[in-house]
């Protein structure tokens, strides 16, 4: 009898054990209590479980819909063509600014992450597809659903397309983590597969392009006011897409392709109040151990660093005070916190600067003491408040990542019946979130005034429903708005409702470039590209006050393939060859690489200084034409840096040589070595080894 006391007592003690690894769930309401947040804001419920389980992200449309996409299969792949997805539309029947019924509106999808209203409906992502769903008859139920887009990775739940945005530019931009597809667009008849790798996307439904964007985006996307974008990935948290794939990939012979920054100041730093879970702590110790028996002096930071960012959105609306808007949200799964951003961008920088806000150089915007708190997305209302889709579960990491041992005490579909949507607003602020105010503006006219709201939700809406609805009536009342509005925010939602209107004429776009704020005169640079009489205002633009109008003019010049650019970005490049991004945005144009742009250079004395900046240019534009492989061009070359200082014949030689074996061109080595080498030969004896490689590239066949 005694025995069997003991057995039972051990089996109990043993199951307490492993129980007590991880903790348990919290009700919404002891979940409120259990936030901390910046002493100026309070948090509110908006939703919660069983009205939203899974959520991943919400949508409010320009009827007052609000659409929540929700994940329960995660993180497992459910065999067969169909999964648990759900895109609910949440409902305020009573509108009293708090959710009390939900509808589902489209059910059974596999992977669904992200939706972005578009004509009456959404488009979806759900891997490997974009769709099209609609409700036609009013019942929110979808009864309309199409294939706009397939052949997107699919494999991984934490690398899939997603993150739908509209931007100012008119274009959509998606999330894609850099991952290969070949897609197919529904639109183009040929149906011919666009292959892409090492890239995002983005597309306009509204005269079917697509094309690669700068990547890589994994879950979070943030466009500001300017329709500059920045994207989270799970340690490095706020990354600025610096040069637009367009741009950077003009031609395939740059030495990188580097078009991305990670813009924080703070770098992998946060701080959370919730411990580590078991498993983490578990398997950190493990991998420490092996790093340090290996002696590599790398450490495995168990808590308090960056490792599970999502989310990252923008905060564009009017509600907060002067010091939060334009800041950026991120969501920490693994933290159980929000993390804020404060985005700076000099006058004379071509990228942003990511700053803790000054009262959290210690702390965090909001922090939980919920294990179970994972904070997976945020959207900014038409009420300007900033709402956080809390996914709510046990375990949000995946499974692939965890020791089988350590898995074995882990359910990680423990929480998947459960979720919650919070709502920030001011602490003083009385706004609710009035949906029927928003089902009566439903007018073309509402819509061009919405284009001067100082709440970004109403100016992108505003934006894209013109873009919609193509009403040529309301043009002149558009063209009001970019002439004189006061707003540089509303003066260039109108210019692209013009653009996307096919309005647009060479005054316009020169009105644009000479607008007072700089970042109007940006944009104006981007749509000047395509006008022929606007060439000379682009070259004056090289000179502007605003470095990154400046870059943006290097970018276009380099796009209007023309020798008459020349000037203009030689220009350029010997005032800012210290900026290694307008280096590179020089570079990757066909004429920022050509030889008479070389030739150019050595006429202004731009090579008459010796420093690194010039020399490393010189070694990347070497790098270029040794790349391409043409005879021509690399003899070219030689024969501009043989009149050169030494420092820059060994740079030029030393890219020729990067640029060739790169290229795996078959080429003789003692020529390779002879350009490897020229740092080690007295300066006499390096004009005879010039003329060595100039009759040997002269003299060789056209592959080399």
């Amino acid at each position: 009898m005694v025995f069997k006391i003991s057995c039972i007592t051990l089996l109990f003690f043993s199951l307490s054990c492993q129980s007590s690894k991880y903790s348990g769930p919290t009700s919404p309401a002891e979940a409120l209590n259990g936030f901390v947040l910046d002493e100026n804001f309070k948090i509110e419920l908006f939703a919660a479980e069983p009205l939203v389980q899974d959520p991943v992200e919400m949508v409010i449309d320009e009827r007052g819909n609000i659409y929540v996409v929700e994940m329960p299969d995660y993180p497992y792949q459910p065999e067969g063509p169909e999964g648990k997805g759900r895109i609910k539309i949440l409902l305020d029947r009573d509108n009293d600014g708090q959710i009390d019924d939900a509808v589902i509106f489209a059910d059974g999808i596999k992977d669904a992450t992200s939706v972005q209203p578009w004509k009456g409906g959404v488009l979806v992502t759900a891997a490997p597809y974009i769709y099209f769903m609609k409700d036609t008859n009013g019942d929110y139920v979808a009864d309309e659903k199409e294939v706009v887009f397939s052949g997107f990775f699919q494999e991984n739940q934490e690398a899939q397309i997603t993150n739908l945005r509209f931007n100012i530019d008119n274009w959509v931009y998606a999330a894609n983590h850099g991952r290969s597809a070949d897609v197919l667009f529904s639109g183009d008849s040929t149906q011919t597969p666009f292959k892409m790798q090492g890239a995002d996307f983005r597309f306009r439904l509204d005269k079917g392009l697509y094309e690669p964007e700068t990547a890589a985006a994994q879950f979070g996307q943030a466009l500001n006011n300017w329709g500059h974008r920045f994207f989270t990935q799970n340690t490095l948290h706020i990354q600025q897409a610096v040069i637009p794939w367009r741009y950077v990939n003009r031609h395939t012979h740059l030495p990188s392709k580097k078009a991305v920054k990670n813009i924080s100041d703070h770098d992998l730093k946060m701080y959370q109040i919730t411990e580590a879970p078991y498993w983490r702590i578990e398997r950190s110790r493990r991998r420490q151990e092996k790093y340090d028996e290996q002696d590599l002096g790398r450490i495995e930071y168990v808590d308090n660093h960056f490792t599970g960012a999502s989310g990252g959105t923008h905060y564009g609306g009017d509600l907060f005070p002067a010091e939060f808007q334009g800041n950026i949200f991120t969501g920490e799964v693994m933290g159980n916190l929000v993390h804020r951003d404060v985005l700076t961008l000099p006058s004379d920088e071509v990228t942003y600067v990511a700053r803790r806000g000054e009262k959290e150089q210690q702390s965090e915007f909001l922090v939980s003491n919920d294990q179970w708190f994972r904070p997976a997305h945020f959207t900014v209302g038409p009420d300007g408040a900033l709402y956080v889709v809390d996914m709510y579960r046990q375990h949000i990491e995946t499974p692939l990542s965890i020791p089988e041992d350590l898995k074995e005490d882990m359910d990680f579909m423990r929480g998947s019946d459960q979720g919650r949507i919070y709502r920030i607003v001011p602490k003083n602020s009385e706004v609710k979130l009035d949906l029927n105010t928003l089902q009566s503006a439903q007018s073309t006219e509402n819509y061009v005034q919405w284009l001067t709201h100082p709440n970004q939700w109403y100016r992108l809406h505003g934006q894209r429903l013109l873009l919609e609805r193509q009403d040529q009536k309301v043009i002149p009342e558009v063209k009001d708005i970019f002439e004189s509005n006061e707003d540089e925010r509303a003066r260039l939602h109108a210019l692209y409702v013009l653009e996307g209107m096919n309005e647009l004429t060479p005054d316009i776009i020169k009105r644009a470039l000479t607008d007072v704020h700089p970042r109007v005169r940006e944009h104006g640079l981007m749509l000047a590209e395509s006008c022929t009489s606007c060439f000379e205002d682009i070259v004056v633009s090289t000179a502007d006050p605003d470095l990154r109008v400046v870059f943006q003019s290097a970018l276009s010049l380099g796009s209007i393939e023309s020798e008459k650019s020349i000037p203009a970005l030689a220009a350029i490049l010997n005032r800012h060859v210290q900026n290694e991004w307008m280096r590179i945005a020089i570079l990757s144009s066909e004429i920022g690489s050509s030889v008479p742009f070389l030739r150019h250079l050595a006429t202004i004395d731009f090579f008459k200084k010796e420093d690194a900046s010039r020399t490393g240019w010189l070694e990347d534009f070497s790098y270029v034409t040794g790349n391409s492989g043409k005879n021509d061009r690399i003899t070219s070359v030689l024969s501009v840096i043989q009149g050169l200082s030494k420092p820059f014949i060994v740079s030029g030689c030393r890219g020729l040589s990067r640029g060739l074996k790169a290229s795996e061109i078959e080429i003789n080595d003692n020529i390779l070595n002879t350009m490897d080498s020229l740092e080690e030969i007295d300066e006499k004896d390096v004009v005879e080894k010039i003329e060595l490689l100039f009759n040997y590239f002269s003299s060789a066949s056209p592959d080399l």
